[in-house]
């Protein structure tokens, strides 16, 4: 081979390959690590299936997920189930099943509350239930289809799915209601069946595709010192003042284990330099709800073009330094929850919404619809400085090299 023709050969390479690279690997990301944030199927797919099944989940990997979302509660036999809440009432047919008579009622988060309570059902009486889609507006035709899954079967699905696929898909389990749980079960049952169980299918390393979230502390302190797999900080709020300040009501105020023993620090206290630096004794990531990384405020103006003022008009102030301040203390920063149908402030586009926090630099987003996800984190994607310069050099190059051949030729 000649050198012109050894050259335009290198040069159609180096160009080819660029030009090959996924959009989300050659970005500049802000993240902790500099790499892609990952998409969270919140609930699986929930948005387009019932949530917590494992068509929902399965979805959700079809659709590009990096991992998918079991909250967990336990059943009246000690096994863990994917369900949002103990109460069955909303999620499942449990009420078209069993008579009235099987509701109790209870203290969750210091809320009495009257429901079927998944721990007064038995593992083979939840697979008599089968799921239903609990928000309005969303496709109800697989209402009454699926199963409540375990979360043995979770993993298996994320670990074949993986072995199908080829890519790894992680799971994100919740332990919910941790203080609730520790009253019928005894304290730390729930996280020493879950830290069992994820050690058999994982292994006890960081490095495995495994997050364990909690809107508790103490649980979370606890899991510390029995497992080295990622633990993640939820904080929660109840809603968004008009001028952006975050509304703190109770239960949603503060973690209820700090609730229940006194103390008074709040979610939001959670996210100073002080409360960061305290997560980062226990924790490996924090899980702030959306508002809290990006001001929205509330000024009147109606920005959609529909006439309606609604959060989707709220004018958008950019970032309030929780997402830079985690990242300081070494915490990874995963927000929720990007819905297509709902909860965009600031936002009418749902796709652009979760491509404005990936820039911002967050390192994972929880969405029910993770087609969406996956969408957001190309429009995201910046090419790197120096890859646009290869790939601009090698496009001279090949310019430069053919240009040669040619004058070569005629003069030949």
């Amino acid at each position: 081979m000649t050198p012109i023709r050894s050259g335009l050969a290198l040069a159609a390479s180096i160009t080819a390959t660029l030009l090959a690279l996924p959009a989300a690997h050659a970005a500049n990301w802000a993240t902790l690590d500099g790499a892609a944030p990952i998409v969270i199927g919140h609930r699986g797919a929930s948005g387009y299936r019932p949530e917590h099944t494992l068509a929902s989940y399965d979805l959700a990997i079809s659709q590009g997920a990096n991992y998918i979302e079991p909250d967990l509660v336990l059943t009246k036999d000690g096994v863990m189930i994917a369900r949002h809440e103990p109460m069955l009432d909303d999620t499942t047919d449990v009420g078209s099943k069993f008579g009235a008579g099987r509701k109790t009622t209870r203290m969750v988060d210091g809320v009495s509350t009257t429901a079927y309570f998944a721990q007064d059902f038995t593992l083979a009486e939840i697979k008599t239930l089968r799921a239903r889609q609990s928000r309005a507006g969303r496709d109800m035709q697989y209402n009454g289809q699926f199963e409540i899954p375990t979360l043995d079967e979770v993993i298996a699905l994320a670990q074949a799915r993986s072995l199908e696929t080829g890519r790894t898909v992680g799971i994100y389990p919740e332990i919910k209601h941790s203080t609730f749980h520790a009253g019928g079960f005894g304290a730390n049952t729930f996280e020493n069946k879950l830290v069992s169980t994820l050690h058999a299918a994982y292994g006890n390393a960081a490095t495995a595709p495994v997050f364990i979230q909690s809107f508790e502390t103490a649980n979370l302190q606890y899991l510390n010192g029995q497992t080295d797999l990622k633990l993640v900080q939820l904080v929660d709020a109840d809603d968004v003042n008009a001028n952006g300040a975050m509304s703190l009501v109770a239960p949603f105020d503060r973690p209820y284990d700090f609730a229940a023993s006194g103390d008074t620090r709040t979610f939001a206290d959670l996210l100073t330099a002080q409360g960061l630096a305290f997560v980062k004794t226990y924790a490996d990531g924090i899980g702030p709800w959306k508002p809290y990384l990006v001001k929205t405020v509330a000024d009147g103006v109606e920005r959609t073009g529909d006439s309606t003022l609604t959060i989707n008009d709220r004018r958008v102030d950019g970032s309030t330094g929780v997402i830079e301040a985690a990242h300081a203390q070494g915490l990874l920063v995963h927000t929720w929850t990007f819905r297509n149908d709902a909860s965009g402030y600031g936002f009418a586009d749902p796709q652009a919404e979760m491509a404005y926090y990936m820039k911002l630099g967050v390192d994972g987003v929880f969405t029910d619809f993770p087609d969406t996800g996956v969408a957001a984190l190309q429009a995201a994607a910046v090419p790197e400085p120096q890859t646009w310069a290869l790939l601009l050099g090698g496009v001279a190059l090949l310019g430069g090299l053919r240009h040669r051949q040619q004058r070569a030729g005629r003069q030949s």
